[in-house]
Parts: C-alpha cells; sequence; structure tokens
C-alpha cells in the first residue's frame, strides 16, 4: 500500500495546477492575472488533497474532477468570452501532461512515487509548449483589423495587423498592449509626449497618471523602451476592448505601409 504525504500532494499539485492554468492563458493569449492562478492551483491542490482524506474517496469520480477543472478555469480567467477556449485548451494540456507521464511509466520511470519526475516533466513540457505556441502564432495568416483609439475626448483611427506572437502586456494587469506608430497617434497626445525619447519625456509630463515606460524586446533591440499611452477606451473592429495601454512606436511598425498599429489576437 502506498502512503500519500498531503503536504508533499499539496505542494506538487499547486505546482502543476499552476503551471497547466499559466500555459493555458498564453496558449488562448488571455490576460494573465497571476494572483488569480495563484488561487485557482491552490484551490486544485485543495481538491487534490480532499480525494485522499476519510469519506471524500467520491471526489475523484470522472465527472467530479470535470467540475473541478471548469471551476479551476472560472477562478483563474473568470466567465470571459474565451471561457469555453480556456477551458478545452486547459483539459487538453492536462490529458497532454497526463499521457506523457504514462508513457514515462512504460518506460520504467516511477513517476507516481517519484514527484521530482512528474516536476521535471512539467516544466520541460511547459517550456517546449510556449515554445511551439509562439512559433506557430508568428507563422499565423496576416490579418487586418479597423482600430479606434480614444484618449479623452480625442480619436484616431488606425489600421491593425494582428500579430498573435506579440507577447507585450501590461505589468499590473497583465492585459495585452496594442502597439502604434507614434506619429498616428500624435494628434491625441500633449506636445511633451516626445515618443522618441520616452525617459525624457515622462518627467515632462502633466500627467504622468495617463503615461507608462513599457519594456520590449524585438529584432536588432536587445532591450528598450516605449512609452505608453493609458486609451480610456479601444475599439477593434467595432469591439469594445476597454481602456487600454497602447504603446507609441517611434519607428513604422510596417514594412511596406499598409498598417500604422500591431494587436493580439483576442
Amino acid at each position: 500500500m502506498q502512503t500519500v504525504y498531503l503536504d508533499s500532494l499539496l505542494l506538487l499539485n499547486f505546482i502543476l495546477d499552476y503551471l497547466l492554468l499559466l500555459l493555458t492563458g498564453r496558449a488562448a493569449g488571455a490576460p494573465l492575472h497571476r494572483g488569480r492562478i495563484a488561487l485557482a492551483a491552490a484551490a486544485g491542490a485543495a481538491y487534490a488533497a480532499a480525494v485522499f482524506l476519510p469519506g471524500l474517496g467520491f471526489l475523484a469520480h470522472p465527472l467530479l474532477r470535470v467540475c473541478a477543472g471548469v471551476v479551476l478555469v472560472l477562478i483563474a480567467y473568470g466567465a470571459c468570452r474565451r471561457f469555453l477556449r480556456l477551458t478545452l485548451l486547459f483539459f487538453a494540456l492536462s490529458a497532454a501532461l497526463g499521457g506523457g507521464l504514462y508513457a514515462l511509466s512504460l518506460m520504467g520511470v516511477r513517476v507516481a512515487l517519484e514527484p521530482r519526475y512528474i516536476l521535471l516533466f512539467a516544466a520541460a513540457a511547459y517550456c517546449l509548449l510556449s515554445l511551439a505556441s509562439r512559433a506557430a502564432a508568428r507563422h499565423g495568416p496576416r490579418e487586418l483589423r479597423r482600430v479606434v483609439v480614444r484618449v479623452g475626448p480625442r480619436s484616431a483611427r488606425l489600421t491593425a495587423l494582428v500579430d498573435s506572437g506579440n507577447t507585450l502586456r501590461d505589468p499590473i494587469t497583465g492585459a495585452g498592449v496594442v502597439v502604434a506608430q507614434g506619429e498616428s497617434l500624435a494628434p491625441l497626445l500633449p506636445p511633451e509626449a516626445d515618443f522618441r525619447h520616452p525617459c525624457q519625456a515622462l518627467p515632462a509630463l502633466k500627467d504622468p497618471r495617463r503615461f507608462r515606460l513599457l519594456p520590449y524586446r524585438s529584432v536588432g533591440v536587445e532591450q528598450g523602451l516605449l512609452l505608453a499611452v493609458r486609451a480610456d477606451r479601444v475599439e477593434v473592429n467595432g469591439e469594445d476592448w476597454g481602456a487600454r495601454l497602447v504603446a507609441l512606436s517611434p519607428t513604422p511598425v510596417s514594412d511596406g505601409g499598409g498598417y500604422d498599429a500591431l494587436v493580439f489576437e483576442e
């Protein structure tokens, strides 16, 4: 009979659920709220431990496990419009992890008794799937969207390329950031908002709470900073994305001028 240590079980399931939920959000392009993801992972760990408590073995029923998975996604990402996609992705990734662990067991690795193998496999799977999803996103179809950016009483209309490989996000909320050619939004900004020199511009702004510096990397730029403005409203093809950070690129975002902004796949 195998002895189950609840403390190890809690820690192991918390880490696995956190990685699975994080990868689910990244693959779906959903805003990442790490506090909520951690809370969901803690709930998942508590559920996994409860299965082994006296009188609670019924929690291992497959239907209850499915319900628990749905609840975890709901805690981590809320009842958003991509909830079904997030849920299916979570179950698919969980199945992939389980299948990988079963394959290891067939090769003689006693994963049930060696939590370290499970953690190593989960970490390796997370890295590989993250790279695969980013590579697939970079080579996806080129789609254009009509974008309206509103800052105060003014607005600007842009043409944006859907770039699902764009990983630029608001470091506070985790929401995706729209990247716009700075000159296209210049009429909405105060004169002191010099997006070509973001470090010098930020201290001179009269309303610094609306602006922020965002670190970024791109081809030929190992590490740089972009001036970003918090738009009061962003509309993409008529769909309201609400208040959103818009990063101001000092250089054109399109080689041929066919678009002047980049949006992530919402």
